[in-house]
């Protein structure tokens, strides 16, 4: 076996190992001291549209889009599409299978009663999976999103997005008319008292169109998608164990994402961003919200609150999300939940539910 082969596998095998972990101190080891990997640093403005493409120097990033779609007759569904990156080593990036970066795509699609997803793994350098800035395109195997001809980098639309496996596909197109949204301060998104911290932006204003195929039925479908840019050295503190992250479409127009970083010692570190539906977004502080949950189910033989009660009494929020298909296990390399969500409440919507480290 090659050594840059055998390196590729034993960083898959590294992530296996870690299955129990959350899903990015599984992957990349983000608890971890960043050494030698670029650091993230507060004021870096961030551009496009070069960061739409990859950070090689950075230990890990991810391209991540959530949809939540209907069909004709209001049936709701749910589709995941997410491209991670893993540089194995800090330093220039090498050719061919040389590469120090590795790959791994996650796909899925939700309804009410199944949960299909896949998984995908690939080394850099060989053209197998990668991410290009301009023309915007990222890939693994036949998985894609790419950027049409008409591909504005300040909204980062129109896109198509495809993926399929032997139980589900999905075809879709997503188009915004908005600017993208800088998380954090301006795009640096801080994950514990400590200083943790990402660069991360979203997309979330995206209306989407087109076709899912489910245990061989296909649909067609029209929605709303909300797109996760974020990469970092070290975005976790070595005592968080995992994290519960939640992006919300009001019927307002208003977008709502929130995420909180459990602790070792039971402490969470909570944070979130209001979007207005004019794309104005307000910072929120962990004193200003409270993010409780509220029931639980057995999954693969762990517990996990597949409903959640979520106040902001600032913007006069009281809502319950409830899981359209509690059982939305990702069973992939590093395990996690990942699931689309109904909002009852204050106001109504629907969103996405992500949980690791469980």
């Amino acid at each position: 076996m090659l050594p840059n082969r055998r390196a590729f596998v034993q960083g898959v095998l590294l992530a296996a190992v870690h299955a129990k972990t959350s899903l990015a101190q599984g992957f990349a080891g983000l608890g971890i001291e960043a050494g030698a990997f670029e650091p993230v640093v507060k004021g870096r403005a961030l551009t496009f549209p070069a960061d739409h493409g990859p950070h090689p120097r950075f230990r890990i990033e991810w391209w991540y889009v959530t949809a939540n779609l209907h069909d004709g007759a209001g049936t709701p569904y749910g589709v995941q599409w997410t491209l991670f990156r893993q540089a194995m080593e800090a330093g220039p990036d090498a050719e061919n299978w040389a590469s120090r970066q590795i790959w791994m795509g996650h796909a899925a699609v939700t309804s009410a009663s199944e949960h299909h997803f896949g998984e995908r793994l690939a080394r850099g350098g060989i053209g197998q999976a990668g991410a290009d800035a301009e023309p915007f395109h990222v890939w693994i195997d036949a998985w894609d999103m790419r950027g049409l001809d008409a591909m504005s980098a300040q909204t980062i639309s129109p896109l198509v997005l495809t993926a399929s496996a032997n139980d589900f596909a999905f075809d879709l197109k997503l188009e915004a008319s908005q600017a993208l949204v800088l998380q954090g301060d301006a795009g640096y998104s801080q994950k514990s008292d400590k200083g943790q911290a990402s660069y991360y932006y979203s997309q979330p204003f995206f209306k989407a169109r087109g076709e899912i195929e489910l245990s061989g039925h296909r649909v067609q479908v029209t929605g709303q998608a909300w797109m996760d840019r974020e990469w970092s050295s070290q975005p976790l503190a070595s005592d968080q164990k995992g994290w519960d992250w939640i992006s919300l479409h009001l019927d307002s127009g208003t977008k709502l994402m929130l995420f909180r970083l459990r602790q070792s010692d039971g402490k969470n570190f909570i944070s979130g961003n209001w979007i207005g539906a004019d794309g104005l977004s307000e910072v929120l502080a962990s004193n200003m919200i409270a993010l409780t949950p509220a029931s639980q189910n057995s999954i693969e033989g762990r517990m996990l609150p597949t409903e959640w009660d979520i106040e902001i009494p600032s913007r006069g929020l009281k809502i319950k999300i409830v899981s359209l298909n509690p059982q939305s296990w990702m069973a992939t390399t590093i395990p996690y939940w990942e699931g689309p969500v109904r909002i009852h409440g204050s106001q109504s919507g629907v969103g996405y539910l992500e949980m690791t480290g469980y």
